[in-house]
């Protein structure tokens, strides 16, 4: 989801980034080709284990006459929603018992838990 990135950058420091719509959530780089990276891991770190739910991006336009977004220039960053790991919330789900041995096995071999294994098999099934 492409979010808007308040940045603003002094000579001789970093880049700094502000999300809007994600308030207390920020990020610096000292190139502004990485930022979008490290705007990603901001995001990333902002909801890790929180109970919160994650905002929509809103339109630039409706924060470019805000006072506190003056002096600096915009990005819209593409965040990947599926790696910001809120919350965890606790599902039933019913699987045949011997994938789920197969399951354990692998995990365990791959120093996993069993959650973190099906979590990391979904994404890889929806990057696909």
């Amino acid at each position: 989801m492409f979010y808007p990135l308040y940045v603003h950058h002094d000579e001789g420091s970093s880049y700094g980034g502000t999300f809007p719509d994600i308030p207390g959530c920020f990020t610096a780089a000292d190139a502004l080709a990485d930022l979008p990276r490290m705007a990603q891991e901001a995001v990333e770190v902002h909801f890790e284990g929180e109970d919160m739910d994650i905002p929509a991006a809103s339109d630039i336009a409706q924060w470019q006459a805000h006072p506190d977004y003056q002096g600096g220039f915009w990005l819209l960053v593409d965040i990947d929603l599926s790696k910001v790991n809120a919350k965890p919330l606790r599902l039933n789900v019913s699987l045949p018992a011997n994938l789920v041995q197969n399951i354990d096995r692998y995990a365990q071999a791959h120093h996993m838990t069993r959650s973190g294994f099906l979590a990391a098999a979904a994404r890889a099934a929806m990057e696909r």
